[in-house]
């Protein structure tokens, strides 16, 4: 089988996606930032170019990056890391693409559709119209977009692009810049308080119904593609509050409900089409079945022996 290289695979998906792969045959390797022993694994900074050397001193047939600086109020409260890492780091791997020729497959964000208030958001609409991003992490994302789209244009580089939609599940260890259904989750079980945005929709996608679609992009390889990876339940945030309320046994006094989030966008349903003809992307796992596995998973990590 192939020999495939994931950055970013010590994350919440990395993990995964390294499993499935490696399940598949592939011969992985990684790469992240943390101290690791690991025959297959090497630590190492993408926005340092130097350090980058030991990773591409081999080929790869293909590289799956992973690693960014994420989250929004991340972004604001660490601006000059986002940049940094998301920015400069993806342009080293551009440019280490350039010199060994590797398929990169790229995971951007579903925050590039910034202010868009279309009803469904199609891949090709950025490029349809001027949007404007809410917020810096937002920004970083299309600006790696714009920059695979250049190295596409003057290089013929092989890129495909992945724009995912809110991912949850087992597996995303909490803080404070973690996706809105491990903070929900967390908090409520912690008895911390924490906001909803009333009026606010997005669309769920269970880890387990991602991890497989982004796997299925390297045999199903088409240079130049942009994917959106959402799922199909259309829910609002209250919605959402309220069954992990139900299943952590959460206080909904601890609820804060307010209007308007500035820095983000009232709701977001991506079209999927695209992503189940090309990669078999086939999102099955409701809310109701994956939202009680996600706390039943943080319960044993954060409560049990406490």
């Amino acid at each position: 089988m192939a020999k495939m290289l994931v950055i970013g695979s010590k994350g919440t998906l990395g993990l995964r996606l390294v499993e499935v792969l490696q399940i598949r045959g592939h011969e992985v390797w990684e790469v992240d930032l943390q101290h690791h022993l690991g025959d297959k694994y090497i630590r190492a900074d993408i926005s340092e170019y130097r350090q980058l050397e030991r990773v591409f001193e081999q080929n790869y047939d293909c590289v799956y990056l992973l690693a960014a600086e994420f989250g929004r109020i991340n972004g604001e409260h660490y601006y000059d890391t986002l940049w940094k890492t998301n920015v400069i780091g993806t342009r080293n791997i551009l440019e280490w693409q350039l010199k060994k020729g590797f398929k990169l497959i790229f995971t951007s964000s579903s925050e590039i559709y910034g202010e868009a208030a279309e009803p469904i958001l199609t891949e090709d609409l950025p490029l349809k119209k001027t949007i404007i991003q809410h917020n810096d992490y937002a920004l970083t994302k299309w600006a790696n977009e714009v920059q695979i789209l250049n190295f596409e244009k003057k290089y013929q580089s092989p890129i495909v692009r992945l724009r995912l939609f809110n991912a949850y599940g087992p597996g995303e260890y909490y803080h404070s810049y973690r996706s809105v259904v491990c903070l929900f989750v967390y908090r409520a079980l912690m008895g911390i308080p924490y906001d909803v945005f009333e009026g606010y929709h997005r669309v769920f996608m269970y880890v387990d119904d991602l991890i497989p679609t982004i796997a299925n992009v390297f045999n199903n390889f088409k240079p130049g593609e942009v994917y959106n990876l959402g799922g199909t339940e259309y829910r609002s945030v209250k919605d959402l509050s309220d069954l992990i309320l139900k299943y952590t046994e959460g206080d909904p006094k601890l609820v804060n409900y307010l209007p308007e989030d500035k820095h983000n966008t009232v709701s977001k349903r991506p079209d999927i089409s695209k992503a189940k003809a090309d990669l078999g992307h086939e999102p099955k796992v409701t809310l109701e079945e994956g939202l009680p596995l996600t706390v039943e998973w943080m319960k044993k990590i954060y409560q049990e022996g406490h």
